[in-house]
């Protein structure tokens, strides 16, 4: 009985203390008066659709003092590397190329036919050639400016609400027969985007 007592007594303990530790490491953010959902995300540079997921949340509705779990951000390093190939690929482009351009490598990330991530997708080769030229050619090496992190930051903030572009490319260079062939989700500048 003894026994079976200490077993029982074990098994309650170890269920609270994974309980605490899942809560530790668990970030927590409670609602202040003014702030949004938008601005939650952005501010933890995360999605804010899985902000609304993990949240369970189905409207907009937020009320002060509540408390909000916060999903794992995007690392610096990661941010630093998009914000790096959106420049070198973007450069000269309008804004919400740019934007578009940081949705493309998200989109990879969360699609099952490309790697997992950010870092990954960016590096990825094919046939022997990089998914990006600025890969190819060291242009990734090059510091990013002020207006590439920001891109990065609402491509992350808007994570998933896009049309699901997988693929960009510039109709006057692309040899690619078979890009052409993608459906075309959007035009932007010099960029066609497609999936």
């Amino acid at each position: 009985m003894r026994k079976l007592l200490a077993f029982a007594s074990f098994c309650i303990a170890a269920i609270f203390f994974s309980a605490d530790e899942t809560t530790a490491q668990t970030t927590v953010h409670h609602v202040k008066p003014g702030e949004t959902l938008w601005t939650i995300a952005k501010n933890y540079n995360v999605s804010l659709l899985e902000l609304q997921r993990i949240n369970h949340k189905q409207t907009d509705v937020l009320f002060v003092g509540e408390t909000l779990r916060i999903p794992q951000p995007i690392s610096q390093a990661d941010k630093d590397l998009l914000a790096r190939l959106v420049h070198a690929e973007a450069k000269g482009e309008p804004y919400a190329g740019k934007v578009a351009v940081a949705t493309v490598v998200l989109n990879r990330v969360d699609h099952p036919n490309f790697p997992n991530t950010i870092r990954e997708v960016i590096y990825d080769r094919s046939g022997g050639y990089y998914a990006f030229t600025p890969v190819q050619n060291g242009e990734i090496n090059k510091p990013a400016d002020r207006e590439a992190y920001r891109a990065v930051e609402e491509a992350i903030a808007f994570r998933g609400l896009g049309r699901g572009s997988l693929y960009f490319y510039n109709p006057k260079t692309a040899k690619s027969e078979w890009i052409r062939s993608r459906q075309v989700t959007v035009v932007i500048g010099n960029h066609v985007f497609a999936k």
